[in-house]
């Protein structure tokens, strides 16, 4: 099977707190999900009718027979999802508050062990876009180099490169410059970047977003996409910047919102025959759309299970 997208990251089990608004260290009750930002996307693209691939690495466990068989259940091809025989799966535990934030902890394992020799290069190379999600994989690791070295050939290749840092607070207390410069390093071969408001300012250093998207753009980034929570999402191809506003709906948990919203602009974006940043009405358009995909997510409890159809969005 030929996938359009191939998603290159971490596959993980989320331990999610079943007691309402309460801190992790509070919980009691926990239900098992599928996770992992880049999974998470590829497995948006597939519900929504297109096709993806997932490369990342799991422990040769139960949790990693659930995970790959629950990716397998969205129609997402996990062929390169290689299994490490001595790390276990890592695991995430997550807890939200009224407001629909969560509280992480995260029990690292084996998808820091993602080496290039366990990847299919020709098959990776054959995709239409390349989506790097990095929650974990700009920690310290060998899937750290895997992970910079396939952007490497990507570019090479020609192939759409798109980024996510997904930054998570709790994986880099007192070690953000790092953060930052990987971030930086992966921004400047990238397509497509999407960050939060909150990392364009930690990654930038800039509290005006416009003028901390114009220093992504200057990095090498072609089109950039800001989510700004209820605000709506804003949109830049580096001559053209724009909000795009959000679709009001009651939030339950905004788990996976953001990676839905990738997963849409991605799906969107493998549909066409050449992606062009200078078509600003088209652009616009994709995150629209892709807005709508990301509120329907947070309608619901959890990240693969609140994803919706194509015919649910429209």
């Amino acid at each position: 099977m030929q996938s359009n997208v191939c998603c290159v990251g971490e596959l993980l089990i989320d331990m999610f707190c079943t007691n309402v608004d309460v801190a992790l260290k509070d919980g009691e009750s926990f239900k098992k999900m599928a996770g992992g930002a880049p999974a998470n996307v590829a497995a948006t693209i597939s519900k929504l009718g297109g096709t993806a691939s997932f490369a990342g690495k799991v422990g040769e466990d139960s949790f990693g027979d659930f995970l790959v068989e629950t990716l397998d259940r969205y129609n997402v091809d996990t062929t390169m999802v290689s299994r490490d025989e001595v790390l276990p799966t890592t695991i995430a535990f997550v807890s939200l508050t009224a407001d629909g934030e969560r509280d992480f902890q995260f029990n690292r394992g084996a998808d820091k062990n993602l080496e290039l020799s366990d990847l299919s290069l020709d098959k990776i190379l054959n995709s239409k876009l390349l989506h790097f999600g990095s929650a974990t994989a700009l920690l310290e690791g060998e899937s750290q180099r895997t992970y910079f070295e396939l952007i490497e050939r990507a570019n090479q290749a020609g192939i759409f490169v798109s980024f996510d840092p997904n930054f998570r607070q709790d994986l880099w207390k007192g070690n953000e410059s790092e953060f930052i410069r990987l971030s930086k390093q992966a921004i400047s071969k990238a397509n497509f970047v999407k960050v939060s408001h909150e990392e364009l300012e930690l990654i930038t250093n800039k509290q005006v977003v416009s003028e901390g998207i114009d220093q992504l753009h200057r990095l090498g980034a072609k089109i950039v996409t800001v989510t700004m929570g209820k605000e709506g999402s804003i949109i830049s191809n580096g001559e053209h910047e724009e909000l795009i506003p959000s679709f009001k709906v009651d939030a339950v948990d905004a788990t996976g919102a953001g990676d839905a919203f990738i997963g849409a602009v991605l799906y969107k974006f493998a549909n066409e025959i050449e992606i062009n940043p200078n078509d600003f009405t088209y652009l616009k358009e994709v995150v629209e759309f892709a807005n709508k995909v990301g509120a329907a997510v947070c309608t619901k409890i959890g990240s693969l299970t609140a994803l919706p159809t194509l015919n649910e969005v429209n």
